[in-house]
């Protein structure tokens, strides 16, 4: 007899977003852990977990999946194989990088295409709870563009947050924001 078994990789939070978006600086920031770091796409080629401690909260396990990108739910990329991770988190941190394009509606466009995939992958994960949040506001061509992206997601129905894994600016309220959904989510699992 063969058995197929297939392990998912469990965590409370999965980070989620394009190449470079910041996943693996974000995770090396607020936990222990050192996943590989540079500036060029698919950096990351395998999840990497952390455990995060924050306040007088019980802690949380963030898994930094590799950059997704258009097609991925067809085998594009790192294709399907870490999309499977995504189903086994509580919530997603959607990051999203507006450092290198000066076209308003490519934030939006990011941000639909990574739902896009995921919805395309499997449908329910597009109900999955998510907090979407804008990385890099450290670098002046971020904080150029922060206002109006804020304002195009808000026009959108989304409030964005921001921060900056090397500042440290804004990470705190974004760590506040996902213990607060996840004691909501575990509250309904």
């Amino acid at each position: 007899r063969w058995i197929h078994l297939e392990l998912k990789l469990l965590a409370d939070v999965g980070l989620v977003g394009l190449p470079n978006a910041g996943k693996s600086t974000f995770l090396s920031r607020v936990s222990a852990a050192r996943p590989k770091i540079a500036d060029y796409p698919f950096t990351t080629l395998v999840p990497q977990l952390g455990v995060v401690s924050f306040g007088d909260h019980r802690g949380f396990v963030v898994a930094d999946i590799p950059g997704l990108i258009e097609g991925a739910h067809a085998g594009a990329g790192m294709g399907i194989q870490f999309l499977r991770h995504i189903e086994r988190t509580g919530l997603l941190l959607h990051l999203i990088d507006i450092s290198g394009n000066d076209d308003d509606g490519a934030p939006w466009h990011q941000y639909e295409t990574i739902n896009e995939e995921l919805r395309q992958f499997n449908p329910n994960l597009g109900s999955k709870p998510q907090l979407v949040a804008i990385g890099k506001i450290d670098l002046p061509e971020t904080r150029a563009r922060l206002g109006k992206t804020l304002a195009l997601f808000k026009q959108k129905g989304l409030d964005v947050m921001a921060f900056s894994s090397v500042t440290g600016e804004g990470l705190s309220a974004l760590l506040g924001r996902i213990v607060q959904m996840l004691d909501t989510v575990r509250g309904t699992e």
